[in-house]
């Protein structure tokens, strides 16, 4: 009774039952493809809890250490308190190691997830008006979940990740008038620096995940506030919504989803190793150890820097070295162009109006053709940032791949897109294309149709 009251005041002064309702009653469509968002937003569920998990055994230190710990072949070892902290979490503390390697192939899929959706809503064109901030929203996770991930593998001050986070510095130091000071902030001065591994555990464990936190309720408010997009078929249009309302259906689902993806991770982090870090070693600043690769996820960036030609240019006073073109402008042109896309659409097509009904790739065929090149170049520069790796198996010179992986990054592009752009126009030519019609200022209610099911219809206001 006391609850009941409590909440009848409540709702008597914000109004609370009313958005309660609206927002159960919202329909979601069935595909398979909306679910890739939400995988991405459980598997960051999955490394808060995790992260949390590994934060109470993790010391963020660069002071040298002897390690006596359960690991026999570092026992006697001079490392840092992180490097040390994390073979303690991985031999001794009681589930540390299949909790890291949840955490890390949490990470790993999470960035997976954030690339597929964002592929899903380019080549269905659900990026255009009214949904061109939340792209911004999407793409802005991206390069936080991109960080956020590299700032964790730096973490345990192994052999692998003190390479990497030497390259990094390199790059940011590349940049013409601000690189020093911008090293000089993330870093805590040279490199190796005794502030890094703590900067580095604040940027991974509270600026970005705050970040993506807040990022993902304004993307989940924008997405509530537009509706959802569907695919043509029967019945859908610009005016309505084809699908399972979300209270009880689809919470019922996405609950089952959510558990699949934690029970996915569990089974990755008991069987699939991932990152020994006892195998490479502490960080030694003289040593790099022959064939270190990086997460995925920045396989393209260690490609740009080992396929770019070694180009270096005066201008204004200051050197510009190799690394600033491969390291500094290719990503920064790379998202440049990411979140000037829908407008760029816009602007070309000349195609204004709002749209919630998805395209079909093959209906847009030039879009779907750049989209394919594009993804022909990251992937040439992705293979080419295991050219060492490639040229030991294949017993193959070095050079010999880095040459042909250079004609490949400029050939490739063009062939998938001219390709794509063909193969869009001959399915084009088998059907007639989708219409999609234009929508309308509209009201908003809810028609159970004859199979149970529900439809958010909205109708032109009078």
């Amino acid at each position: 009774m006391i609850i009941r009251r409590l909440a009848r005041w409540i709702d008597e002064r914000l109004g609370t039952s009313r958005v309660a309702r609206a927002t159960l009653n919202k329909v979601f469509p069935d595909h398979w493809s909306f679910m890739l968002g939400e995988v991405a937003l459980y598997l960051f569920v999955i490394l808060l809890l995790t992260g949390v998990y590994l934060t109470f055994f993790f010391v963020p230190g660069s002071k040298e250490v002897t390690y006596d710990g359960s690991y026999v072949p570092l026992k006697g070892v001079a490392m840092s308190q992180a490097y040390e902290s994390v073979l303690r979490i991985s031999f001794d503390v009681r589930a540390g190691l299949v909790m890291r390697q949840i955490h890390h192939w949490a990470a790993l899929l999470f960035v997976g997830a954030i690339v597929a959706h964002l592929m899903r809503i380019f080549f269905t064109g659900a990026f255009r008006r009214p949904r061109e901030i939340n792209w911004i929203v999407g793409v802005t996770l991206l390069v936080l979940a991109i960080a956020n991930g590299f700032t964790g593998y730096s973490l345990p001050d192994d052999q692998l990740s003190g390479t990497g986070l030497r390259i990094a510095y390199s790059v940011v130091l590349s940049v013409p008038l601000v690189g020093v000071w911008t090293a000089f902030l993330i870093f805590g001065g040279g490199f190796p620096g005794t502030d890094t591994i703590t900067r580095f555990f604040v940027i991974h464990i509270l600026i970005v995940p705050a970040a993506i936190t807040g990022l993902l309720v304004a993307h989940l408010a924008i997405l509530v506030r537009h509706k959802h997009t569907q695919y043509a078929g029967p019945g859908r249009t610009d005016r309505n919504v084809v699908g399972a309302r979300l209270w009880p259906t689809f919470v019922a689902k996405t609950l089952g989803l959510f558990f699949l993806v934690f029970a996915a991770c569990a089974a990755l982090g008991g069987l699939a190793q991932v990152n020994p870090v006892w195998i490479w070693g502490p960080f030694e600043v003289a040593d790099v150890s022959s064939g270190s690769q990086p997460d995925w996820y920045v396989g393209w960036l260690e490609g740009s820097l080992r396929l770019f030609p070694p180009w270096e240019i005066r201008a204004f006073g200051f050197e510009i070295p190799t690394l600033f073109f491969s390291g500094v402008l290719i990503p920064s042109v790379t998202f440049m162009l990411l979140y000037a896309w829908p407008f760029l659409e816009a602007r070309f097509t000349h195609d204004r109006a709002e749209h919630h009904v998805l395209d079909r790739p093959r209906d847009r065929p030039v879009r779907t053709s750049i989209g394919v090149a594009a993804l022909a170049f990251y992937l040439v520069l992705f293979v080419a940032g295991g050219n060492d790796v490639l040229a030991a198996r294949f017993d193959v010179s070095v050079n010999v791949i880095t040459y042909v992986l250079r004609a490949a990054a400029i050939v490739a592009p063009i062939v998938a897109g001219l390709l794509t752009y063909r193969l869009c126009k001959e399915l084009q030519a088998q059907g007639p294309a989708a219409g999609i019609p234009e929508a309308a200022p509209a009201a908003e209610h809810i028609v159970q149709t004859a199979d149970g099911g529900y439809v958010e219809v909205e109708e032109p206001v009078r």
